[in-house]
């Protein structure tokens, strides 16, 4: 079983995971979500968790004393903090950490938490994105949804997040379902052909096209290889002049 331990100061936030794939894994056993209220920890009569940071400046900051007892409440875990100035979070990162058993993830809120709980509980700062939002719950829900779907028998079908988009630095090519004509557009001949194999050079070529005119980055990282060129140019060949700098 993989176990989340998920430090927070809202925790009806994270019923949302009792839906859908997550919802039907937790039933089976083999994902545990546990929701741990910071504010249960707090010393203080009126249960107050955040104060004026040093040094002046606007808003509010966490303090030590309500977090630190909370993650040591638990047992010792691989700890990650979800804040804007982490590595931001990859199809690749979450990989490897869907073979990590048992994981903290702790939430900031207000303007962050003072840096002495990142110094001696955190082992890592992941961020969702490049941009800011208001807490740390929903990028916390973000990365274990992105977990989970990666724990064996977590979905029915492994397939499903190999071919996904990010898993080869590729995104994902279009898909089609019945009918096969809707409002007068088709869906392209070559999904209906039963000819396994120009359906997946097909496939490949779109899925390169589509990181092309939107991901270039990620092509940077991969490369298309002299073969996978020769797909391409089958399917998109006004595009050879845009993807020539892509080939390894």
């Amino acid at each position: 079983m993989n176990t989340f331990n998920i430090f927070t100061l809202f925790p009806d936030m994270f019923k949302a995971l009792d839906y859908g794939i997550l919802g039907i894994a937790k039933n089976k056993g083999i994902l545990n979500i546990n929701t741990v209220n910071i504010r249960d920890y707090s010393e203080d009569k009126h249960k107050k968790v955040d104060d004026y940071p040093y040094g002046g400046g606007f808003g509010m900051l966490m303090m030590c004393q309500p977090v630190f007892d909370a993650i040591k409440s638990v047992p010792k875990a691989h700890t990650i903090y979800m804040s804007p100035k982490g590595t931001v979070l990859t199809q690749n990162r979450a990989m490897e950490l869907s073979k990590i058993r048992n994981i903290n993830i702790l939430c900031g809120h207000y303007e962050g938490i003072d840096q002495r709980i990142i110094d001696m509980l955190v082992d890592e700062e992941i961020s969702c994105g490049d941009y800011v939002v208001s807490g740390g719950e929903i990028p916390a829900m973000i990365l274990i949804d992105c977990i989970s779907r990666l724990v064996d028998n977590v979905l029915p079908q492994p397939q499903s997040f190999i071919d996904e988009s990010h898993t080869d630095n590729l995104l994902e090519c279009h898909q089609y379902t019945r009918p096969e004509i809707y409002n007068e557009l088709s869906v392209p001949s070559v999904l209906l052909s039963g000819h396994h194999k120009n359906i997946d050079e097909f496939r490949l070529a779109q899925s390169i096209y589509l990181t092309l005119l939107n991901r270039p980055d990620m092509l940077m990282k991969r490369k298309i290889t002299k073969k996978e060129l020769k797909i391409f140019l089958i399917y998109y060949p006004q595009m050879k002049d845009d993807i020539i700098n892509f080939v390894e």
